[in-house]
């Protein structure tokens, strides 16, 4: 290793030592927030809450599905304790997805009564898997007395 090698690797801002003074930026990230707001004074108190932390970008409030969205350079976690510290009340990450996106969106588990309108619960550890494969004994009865099976059993 050369002289110059060593030169530069002392000076790179790029490599993160315990001794470093630069700190790792955060991303750019959107939060969203499920949290109660029944009127323009709960919209109004909570989008105070989160306008003045630091990395805050916009605020934007829909109030018919209870939902906060936050974009700018801030931690998930940190928005949502503010909330719940700043507003009383309680606020959760945003747990619903697209019906859409979901193979079986109408499976137990997933299906959410209180779910804003095409939105259904995202739930990594819902048991829908015995929903998306059928084992090979059922795809065979299923396909023996099927209509279109041409072979299928005539007794029926």
């Amino acid at each position: 290793m050369g002289a110059l090698d060593h030169l530069s690797n002392m000076f790179d801002c790029s490599s993160h030592s315990r001794h470093s003074k630069y700190k790792k930026r955060k991303q750019l990230q959107t939060v969203e927030i499920k949290v109660k707001i029944d009127c323009e004074g709960c919209e109004r108190k909570v989008r105070r809450s989160v306008e003045g932390m630091k990395g805050v970008s916009s605020v934007e409030i829909e109030r018919k599905q209870n939902k906060l969205t936050v974009i700018g350079y801030v931690e998930p976690e940190k928005v949502v304790s503010r909330v719940i510290h700043r507003t009383g009340k309680k606020a959760e990450l945003w747990p619903y997805v697209p019906y859409d996106t979901i193979e079986h969106p109408y499976a137990a588990g997933v299906y959410d009564k209180r779910a804003p309108a095409g939105y259904v619960r995202y739930n990594e550890g819902a048991q829908v898997s015995h929903l998306g494969r059928a084992s090979s004994t059922e795809v065979r009865y299923t396909t023996a007395f099927s209509d279109e099976n041409p072979t299928a059993c005539v007794v029926m």
